[in-house]
């Protein structure tokens, strides 16, 4: 049995997975912050570094969008050096739109957002399943693709960021002495 032949096996998973979360996608929302985390944005003023990571960091593990695109994304992946690389690429892309949209007040309509969200998921889908070297003889950059992809889904988190708009007095800088 060649790699070739195996392959489409390995694809069942992934699509069952995608099923799955369009099943579901009616029920949740992408970029739904609880209501205690947005009461402590809204309320809370200073520096406070940790708290806010822990907020993206929680975000980022418990969000379905994240996870079915990484998913998609690491589903081919071998090495952990090569996972690391394209869940940072994506997390790095994620937090850079993700603070200069709060930081310049870049607002993007959250449906459009949503639906590029979920383009990313069929992208990756089509992908991994070949499609784009079979249809138009090229492979993406995967590399690039994710990267963009995480800037992407950054703008949707800032949306909501700037929604539930921080306390007055709330810095996105270190105070100054």
């Amino acid at each position: 049995m060649t790699y070739r032949s195996r392959a489409p096996l390995r694809v069942w998973p992934f699509l069952a997975a995608l099923i799955l979360a369009l099943l579901m996608a009616g029920a949740a929302l992408a970029h739904a912050v609880t209501e205690g985390d947005a009461g402590y944005v809204q309320e809370v003023s200073g520096f406070h570094p940790i708290p806010f990571l822990y907020l993206g960091a929680k975000h980022m593990v418990t969000g379905y969008d994240h996870i079915l695109f990484l998913f998609g994304v690491i589903f081919f992946l071998y090495t952990t050096k090569a996972i690391g690389l394209y869940v940072s690429l994506f997390a790095i892309g994620h937090s850079v739109t993700m603070l200069a949209g709060v930081w310049f007040g870049i607002k993007i309509n959250s449906y459009i957002i949503d639906a590029i969200i979920g383009f990313s998921v069929v992208y990756k889908a089509l992908d991994n399943l070949g499609a784009f070297q079979r249809w138009f003889g090229v492979q993406p950059d995967t590399r690039a693709a994710t990267l963009i992809f995480g800037l992407l889904h950054g703008f949707g988190l800032s949306w909501v960021s700037g929604a539930a708009r921080p306390a007055s007095g709330a810095k996105l800088t270190p105070p100054t002495s």
